[in-house]
């Protein structure tokens, strides 16, 4: 492979890193891209390996640059050992399905702090980079989502646009359970913060703002519990490929941002082989291009599927549910989700580039040719068991 070189033109060595969650959607493009475009290694740590086999599979030209290491990173004696081994740690563990939040507060908790301090303690006293996944929930509600509804104001960016070193974190009560993923993400940022201020630890926090693309998520029953309620995309993708309308919680009000997965992984490369660039900073990385409620998300999936099956609009597109029949007590949401490209762009020189429409096509291609006959057959099953 030729000299790749970075953004102050230096030559870029090969890195070894330790990801954990690497067998997740996102961690499983990050590797496909880690394998295929660069010389690093890559030590993979996860519970389950389905999304990166084809990356293990034996005689790969990358196959000595990868390794897999089923831990549950809860307890088990050998992840210090890894940190060791590698120049950086890159963590994407977590629990973050909306639907969990409610009814899981407490495992989301554990999984997305108690779980995470000691990935942070021994980055610090190794002297190891960390890249940290947080989340754009962290920003909780936007100011403007307590303006009056015929605010002028309401227009204005600073009151929804949402900046990494300036926006409040803004959350709901107590008893909204739905926060408890959030406010876990921002204590870990705090601490990883501190752990730079006093121990000079050198970081990066990510905050994702709805990554989407293929192997994303689960589809309930296929690849996933039956009873389980997987995000957004997947939930609306699940209700096309078995031709139901899709459900609105709330009548689909909030407004969302998305953003491709291949061109979030571009921004994440940068930040792995730009330390001088990336330490110290947390990144928004999203698509503001790509904003639409979601109903509007709804509508545009349901007239891109129509056109990648070949099948006609359905007469009924989608239904409105409530939040508490959907996720149960203690749910609420943020309003907007719009991130501020400024400090990304300016330290890393990263945009974005694929519209909504283009992802969308791309995500529910995949999802058909991966899926449709497998929920054909679940419920043909069903349907012989009544």
């Amino acid at each position: 492979m030729a000299p790749r070189f970075n953004l102050d033109g230096s030559e870029i060595q090969p890195l070894k890193i330790c990801m954990i969650g690497a067998g997740g959607f996102i961690g499983s493009h990050l590797c496909e891209k880690l394998m295929l475009e660069t010389e690093h290694s890559v030590l993979a740590i996860d519970v389950y390996s389905d999304k990166i086999q084809h990356l293990l599979e034996a005689g790969k030209p990358w196959s000595k640059r990868i390794e897999f290491h089923k831990i549950n990173i809860k307890h088990d004696s050998r992840l210090e050992g890894l940190i060791k081994l590698a120049d950086l740690t890159i963590n994407l563990a977590a629990i973050c399905t909306p639907a969990d939040y409610n009814t899981r507060p407490l495992d989301t908790i554990y999984s997305n702090f108690i779980d995470a301090l000691p990935v942070v303690r021994y980055c610090s006293d190794n002297n190891k980079r960390l890249i940290h996944f947080s989340t754009c929930e962290v920003y909780g509600k936007t100011i403007g989502s307590f303006l009056p509804r015929d605010s002028p104001l309401l227009r204005d960016p600073a009151f929804y646009v949402l900046k990494e070193d300036e926006s409040p974190c803004i959350f709901g009560p107590i008893e909204k359970q739905r926060w408890s993923y959030a406010c876990a993400k921002q204590l870990i940022e705090r601490l990883i913060y501190a752990e730079g201020a006093e121990n000079d630890l050198q970081f990066t926090i990510v905050r994702p703002f709805n990554w989407i693309g293929p192997r994303m998520d689960f589809i309930p029953g296929v690849d996933g519990p039956s009873e389980g309620v997987p995000r957004v995309l997947a939930c609306f993708s699940t209700n096309l490929l078995k031709g139901e309308p899709l459900k609105l919680v709330d009548g689909g009000k909030s407004q969302r941002t998305f953003i491709f997965i291949k061109d979030a992984i571009e921004a994440v490369l940068l930040m792995i082989e730009n330390p001088d660039r990336a330490n110290g900073y947390i990144f928004n990385v999203g698509n503001p291009q790509n904003e639409v409620t979601v109903r509007e998300l709804a509508l545009l999936m349901t007239q891109i599927y129509c056109k990648v099956n070949g099948g006609s609009r359905p007469e009924i597109p989608t239904v409105d549910v409530s939040s508490k029949e959907f996720y149960g007590e203690g749910y609420d949401d943020s309003d907007k989700r719009i991130p501020d490209m400024t400090i990304i762009k300016r330290q890393l020189g990263w945009e974005p580039k694929t519209s909504l429409d283009d992802l969308l096509e791309s995500t529910l291609t995949y999802q058909h040719k991966t899926y449709a006959h497998a929920v054909r057959q679940v419920m043909s099953r069903s349907h012989a068991a009544i």
